[in-house]
């Protein structure tokens, strides 16, 4: 099912009178079968697109369809979604079994046509073992599963999910999230997830839609936004280690650092911009290399296979992630290049990307 939202638009009005646009002129088109992230930091507007995505909140203005269908208007119970919230919301009162099959009992599905959903539900998300089981018996991975196989079990259009993994500590974060890849492929259902977590997005989502104050700012998939940002703000939002950011002059085609030519660009006036180098994106130089910069290591720290450096550029503290074969705990300078294409270079005044090196 292709969800496609169209100049989706949500303002709140407080007690005062005073408006703020918590979704501003959102339009993006999710194909058919694929898990699409909701990205950004806490306010930027993700819950509430899904909420508006579910009926339970009004937009402004804009509109909402699942395939051909204006769903804009309809109540939630009329859109065949299914969702499953931070919390979970599970019956404290009634059993796994009873759990999942109460949606179906409110859509009066005939019973044993009910009884086999839930089986198969449960078997999928992998609790057809604990059907007789109480909430409160169960871990909170496995209340998850419940969530998710209630939502399913009514066959719904498009599965939405608000932040389903915050409430679980990291071990069973890192099952869940891929179970609910696993689940969706299996299923082949449109789902929505929302999450402020950048390494959860980017791990399961086919596509991410990174928001801020409910502007989209990049929408792509994964891996070609983190080597492609669209602005300064993409490129800091993702990254663990973030990328070192700072200004920079760009003169006869090359950026200066610390008085030191490096890099040549094809596209890009002189002046002065942003410079973005990702930690990882750092190399010790080969002697024959030529786009290579000397600078003095003020730390070094061992990361496993990995080695941190820590030095200045243009004033700036840099890090640099690079093998830790390549420099010396005794080393007291190293040359560094960057990987091509890897450098980007942004508009001081708008943050917009210009050129990636």
């Amino acid at each position: 099912m292709e969800l496609r939202l169209e100049n989706l638009t949500k303002i709140f009005t407080n007690k005062t009178g005073t408006d703020t646009t918590a979704v501003d002129d959102l339009s993006i088109t999710i194909d058919s079968g694929t898990l699409v992230g909701l990205l950004g930091p806490s306010g930027c507007g993700k819950s509430t697109t899904l909420f508006m995505i579910a009926g339970l909140l009004k937009p402004t203005r804009g509109k909402i369809f699942f395939g051909e269908d204006d769903v804009t208007k309809l109540a939630p119970e009329k859109r065949g979604i299914g969702l499953v919230f931070q919390n979970y919301a599970l019956y404290p009162h009634m059993t796994v079994y009873k759990n999942i099959m109460f949606p179906l009992e409110n859509m009066d599905v005939p019973r044993d046509e009910a009884i086999q959903r839930v089986k198969e539900m449960a078997d999928l998300v992998g609790i057809g073992t604990m059907l007789d089981r109480k909430p409160a018996q169960l871990s909170g991975g496995q209340q998850q599963r419940v969530a998710i196989a209630r939502a399913l079990v009514k066959k719904p259009r498009v599965l939405l999910l608000d932040e389903p993994l915050s409430n679980l500590d990291a071990r069973l974060r890192l099952q869940m999230r891929e179970e609910i890849k696993r689940i969706q492929r299996e299923t082949g259902i449109t789902t929505v997830f929302v999450t402020h977590d950048q390494e959860e997005a980017m791990s399961i989502s086919d596509k991410m839609v990174v928001l801020n104050f409910g502007v989209e700012q990049q929408y792509s998939a994964p891996q070609e936004m983190y080597n492609t940002p669209a602005n300064l703000f993409v490129a800091k939002f993702l990254g663990n280690p973030p990328i070192n950011s700072f200004e920079a002059d760009v003169k006869d085609g090359a950026v200066i650092f610390n008085d030191q030519k490096f890099m040549q660009f094809k596209e890009v006036k002189d002046g002065s911009y942003i410079i973005g180098i990702r930690p990882e994106h750092f190399r010790v130089a080969e002697k024959d290399s030529k786009d290579k910069i000397k600078v003095d290591i003020k730390e070094i720290f061992h990361v496993g296979r990995d080695t941190m450096i820590h030095f200045e550029l243009n004033g700036q503290n840099i890090r640099a992630l690079v093998d830790s074969d390549s420099v010396g705990d005794n080393d007291k300078s190293v040359e560094l290049t960057c990987k091509r294409k890897r450098l980007y270079v942004f508009d001081k005044d708008t943050g917009k990307v210009i050129n990636h090196g």
